[in-house]
């Protein structure tokens, strides 16, 4: 009964491990996930937003430098007119009404502006790609969850890979003590010992396998792609390391800087004088001659210069703001490099102990191999007890595993690495 459930559990693991024929798999790489998760989250769709809002500020702006028409009207009641004091013989002055009336229509054309609208032209431009910066920034972080997916179903694979290893030296171990059950020469509890641990390891290749599907179904989630058995993650090469930081943050803050100078030279443009070409016709009462009380049509137009000084009064405080937003960007931009150069070094600190552990871990695998095929034939010998050959089978196993995890968390951290300091794979 125990050996048919255990050749069931390893069928149900080959098939897990294996899947489909090789020839059917697909090779997946981390670059193609970065590209992937980049185009298909959600988020990514906010840059055609800000390119069509900038579009349409920049429009907007333009229709500054087209002829501007306004219509204005007014009624009005005043206690006095102008009046003439004399009174001429045979002559009729009129009196102006106290109710008067106006309508008019206004055209005007602007020449100079002091630079206002082609710096507002600038700002809306730098405001997007600040916008479209700040993005980057937010996208640029699917690496780290994309990293951690990866390489998760990396080291669970190594780790599948492993435990069937341990289940062939179980199942070896297994035959062995079975003869010599059948023969008479040792107790039935040594092959149940080993059933169980071989069933064990069955349960092991189950754990493993459901947790690799959920993290590639995590990670199908981000891609946009379904991750069933003909996709193959290929474990990337180690990569170079460098430590020239070129994060999207670093390019924010610059945008935040260059937004800051269009607000200083906007600030100088609207306190500017401006001068423009004028329109106006209308009709009301009185007109144009003051001295004719009746409706009447008229025009006008000529050269207008305007002096804003409403500005003047707010200005120094202004740029004061501006000096102190300078100065805000300028602190961000050092506890960012100082938060980054923090864990370039705990990265760097943990992959130089990773290292130093490889370099003993095929040691260590060498000498527990050597003790466990000794005691592989002095269980075939009857020498030793089949609780020994599995302590020695089981550390082979743990030092194979430990290497398996540091390997593929040095090749994690060097990829978190690069992702921290911002250089491309």
């Amino acid at each position: 009964m125990i050996n048919r459930i255990v050749r069931r559990l390893a069928l149900f693991c080959c098939l897990s491990v294996f899947g489909l024929p090789a020839q059917a798999q697909q090779l997946l790489t981390l670059t193609e996930c970065y590209a992937l998760a980049r185009a298909h989250y959600p988020l990514a769709r906010r840059q055609a937003l800000i390119t069509r809002s900038m579009e349409y500020s920049l429009q907007n702006a333009s229709k500054g430098y087209l002829p501007q028409l306004s219509i204005h009207g007014q009624a009005s009641y005043q206690s006095e007119v102008t009046q003439i004091p004399v009174q001429l013989p045979g002559m009729d002055i009129p009196v102006l009404s106290k109710d008067q009336y106006k309508l008019y229509g206004e055209l005007q054309q602007q020449l100079y502006d002091g630079g206002r609208i082609r710096q507002q032209k600038t700002a809306e431009t730098v405001v997007a790609e600040v916008a479209g910066q700040q993005l980057e920034v937010e996208l640029y972080k699917l690496r780290e969850r994309i990293n951690q997916l990866f390489f998760g179903v990396l080291i669970l694979e190594e780790q599948i890979r492993q435990n069937e290893l341990l289940k062939q030296d179980l199942q070896a171990g297994l035959s062995v003590t079975q003869a010599a059950v059948d023969y008479g020469t040792v107790l039935k509890t040594n092959a149940h010992m080993l059933q169980a641990a071989l069933l064990k390891a069955a349960q092991r290749t189950i754990e493993l396998n459901t947790t690799r599907k959920a993290y590639l179904d995590m990670l199908g989630l981000f891609i946009n792609r379904e991750m069933d058995d003909q996709v193959v993650l290929e474990r990337p090469a180690s990569p170079v390391l460098l430590h020239e930081i070129k994060r999207p943050e670093l390019s924010l803050f610059a945008g935040q800087q260059r937004r800051l100078d269009v607000q200083q030279k906007l600030l100088t443009a609207k306190n500017l004088p401006r001068l423009s070409l004028f329109m106006q016709g209308g009709y009301g009462r009185p007109a144009l001659n003051m001295l004719s009380n009746d409706f009447e049509a008229y025009y006008i137009g000529g050269v207008r210069m305007s002096v804003p000084l409403n500005g003047f009064y707010t200005l120094k405080k202004e740029r004061a703001l501006i000096d102190i937003s300078r100065s805000e960007v300028e602190v961000q931009q050092s506890l960012f490099l100082f938060n980054t150069n923090l864990a370039l070094r705990r990265q760097a600190a943990e992959i130089n102990k990773l290292q130093i552990l490889l370099a003993t871990d095929d040691t260590i695998i060498g000498l527990c191999t050597a003790v466990k095929k000794a005691a592989a034939a002095q269980l075939e010998s009857g020498v030793i007890r089949t609780s020994d050959y599995l302590r020695e089978v089981i550390a082979e196993d743990q030092a194979r595993q430990a290497r398996i995890l540091h390997e593929i968390q040095l090749l994690m951290e060097q990829y978190n690495q690069q992702t921290t300091t911002g250089n491309e794979p």
